[in-house]
């Protein structure tokens, strides 16, 4: 299986790799792009299910999602990168920090949890998309994603990241939602050795402020900055998120 991905910036520049929230896909990250690709080679990618990319039959698994990030690191011979994850995708960044360090250079974790949700939220969740399809959870998503006030002054923004939404594979969500569901990392944290920045959003009720202090008082060489923002920081304070992101890499 190859995951639909974009590799773009200079051929001779560090490469970090930008790793989507769950029911997000690549396209997320334009905020970031030409930031990035003057001092980075950047992959993007769609997680499984989502986006461009194929679905494979479940369950899945954090391992499953981490090993596909590695496999598009040797597709293109790259032996180490900087990660930067958001919710779903910072999960996998610490699997990844935790169990592939060599592999890691600088890790930053956006708007993430080591335990993420809780089982009776994502039992509904997956019910809700089992039933009724995506297109039933995407108002609820995107008012946790984003504040009110971003929500009504950006509705260009609102409808690709609906879109986004709509595109995924519902079986594919579903999966990636038991994922999280059965995934918790607290207890193995500690061992990410890999200098880590931890983004949080202030006003974020997915993975809260608190859930990000967690991640900072466990992993040993870590920092953590908060901006103002909902749970989509790298959209919704996207400027200085890229000031943030440009000053812990360089």
């Amino acid at each position: 299986m190859t995951l639909h991905h974009e590799l773009t910036g200079p051929a001779n520049a560090p490469c970090i790799v930008l790793s989507t929230s769950l029911g997000a896909r690549m396209q997320m990250w334009q905020p970031q792009m030409q930031a990035l690709t003057q001092h980075f080679r950047v992959l993007r990618y769609d997680m499984r299910g989502h986006g461009d990319s194929p679905s494979l039959e479940g369950p899945y698994a954090i391992a499953g999602l981490g090993h596909d990030v590695l496999r598009l690191l040797d597709q293109h011979n790259i032996q180490r990168a900087h990660f930067c994850g958001i919710s779903l995708g910072g999960v996998i960044g610490q699997w990844l920090g935790i169990h592939t360090p060599d592999r890691i250079g600088h890790l930053i974790l956006c708007n993430t949890a080591a335990k993420v949700g809780t089982d009776e939220g994502w039992q509904k969740r997956i019910a809700d998309v089992r039933t009724s399809g995506m297109a039933s959870i995407a108002d609820t998503l995107i008012s946790r994603w984003f504040t009110a006030p971003f929500v009504a002054a950006n509705p260009d923004i609102i409808a690709s990241i609906r879109e986004g939404m709509l595109t995924c594979n519902p079986e594919g969500y579903v999966a990636c939602c038991r994922a999280l569901q059965h995934n918790d990392l607290s207890s193995n944290i500690a061992a990410i050795a890999a200098p880590t920045l931890i983004v949080a959003g202030e006003h974020d009720v997915v993975c809260t402020p608190a859930d990000s202090a967690y991640l900072q008082a466990h992993i040993p060489n870590s920092q953590m900055h908060t901006l103002s923002a909902a749970h989509l920081s790298t959209i919704e304070a996207a400027e200085q998120f890229n000031q943030t992101l440009l000053r812990f890499l360089q």
